[in-house]
């Protein structure tokens, strides 16, 4: 997704909370300015969200850099290597396996979803379909996640993506298949269905098999009811009061958004699918040709001074992250925020965006 959907996702699924601002420790950065970034994660600190962290490459030099602090009332920092959720980058990582698939002829992009999975949904929804939101399927999330005292009693409730698929099918199709763009987590739970209906392994599985390990992502899960290893807490506000979400059952989220990773390994990621490691240069374009900004699990973004940058965005209860890069992966960013970003916080995030894209 585009970063102008960032406030939207972030805010429908969190609320923020004051921090206090710490320093942060960072190595030199290209044409990067530290202390322009720090000046920016700082005003996010102070204008809502509880912590942020933030991995900036700019021709081969790595900016690592924080504020805020990692739990509520703590003055400890954000941890540099820090374990978050990453909410719905998740689904650039399934997309990859999806055409992965497709490469190994075992998947047709353009043939319907029905043909592998019969009966599960229209029969005029195709494989591309599901993975640009050009599907139509009603987006389960918003049944499920209703407000937040809703969430926060019902967290530890264990889905199966049976049980989130017949919520999203439950409802109209939002439009018919192909001729609109609708952003539905409903598709990526279809998605997972079919890695697993077509491969013999679970979405999860083949992310770890396919990704995680030739890549030496090892600080990255397919989910968890706690991130394992440093992290910062998550917080939304329920009953007027800001209540620690981290612990989850994170099978609400399932193949639309379930993992966890830090942002040294979502940065090696997002280098090495960019840069055709993990897909032929035919599927990698079509990776990237897209329907409102949004191509087959990776979104565009034009900023301001014309930069294009690729990339997802996510949001889960407690966690928002953004991942972006230029096209060539000369240039990349990786940022993970703890509590929703506020209108003031998301101005920051848009000054970081600017001196690491822009300047």
């Amino acid at each position: 997704m585009g970063i102008r959907r960032l406030a939207v996702l972030g805010t429908a699924v969190v609320m923020g909370l004051t921090a206090t601002v710490t320093t942060a420790s960072a190595d030199t950065g290209g044409d990067v300015d530290p202390a322009v970034v720090q000046a920016a994660l700082d005003r996010m600190a102070k204008d809502g969200v509880q912590g942020v962290q933030v991995r900036i490459v700019d021709d081969g030099e790595t900016l690592v850099l924080r504020s805020g602090t990692a739990r509520l009332n703590s003055q400890r920092p954000v941890p540099l290597d820090g374990r978050f959720r990453v909410g719905s980058v998740t689904k650039t990582f399934v997309s990859t396996v999806v055409l992965q698939l497709v490469d190994e002829g075992k998947v047709g992009l353009d043939e319907p979803v029905t043909r592998y999975l019969p009966g599960l949904v229209d029969d005029r929804i195709t494989v591309r379909m599901m993975l640009q939101h050009t599907s139509g399927l009603f987006n389960y999330t918003n049944a499920l996640l209703r407000d937040p005292e809703s969430f926060v009693r019902e967290r530890f409730r264990h889905y199966s993506a049976e049980q989130l698929l017949e919520i999203g099918t439950s409802r109209p199709l939002d439009f018919e298949p192909g001729t609109d763009w609708s952003y539905s987590n409903t598709n990526y739970i279809l998605a997972g269905m079919l890695i697993e209906e077509v491969s013999g392994q679970s979405w999860e599985r083949a992310v770890e098999r396919r990704i995680l390990r030739p890549l030496g992502l090892r600080d990255t899960r397919t989910g968890g009811i706690v991130p394992q290893g440093p992290h910062a807490h998550g917080y939304m506000t329920a009953w007027g009061k800001p209540v620690d979400v981290t612990a989850m059952n994170s099978s609400v989220a399932g193949a639309a958004g379930a993992m966890i990773s830090t942002t040294a390994d979502l940065d090696r990621f997002l280098d090495a699918l960019l840069s055709g490691e993990l897909l032929p240069a035919s599927l990698l374009a079509q990776m990237r040709t897209t329907v409102d900004d949004y191509g087959l699990g990776l979104g565009r973004s034009e900023l301001p001074c014309g930069t294009v940058a690729w990339g997802h965005d996510g949001g889960i209860p407690g966690y928002v992250t953004v991942t972006m890069s230029t096209a060539d992966t000369s240039t990349r960013m990786i940022m993970s925020v703890t509590s929703a970003p506020t209108p003031g916080a998301a101005d920051g995030l848009t000054d970081v965006l600017a001196e690491v894209f822009c300047s």
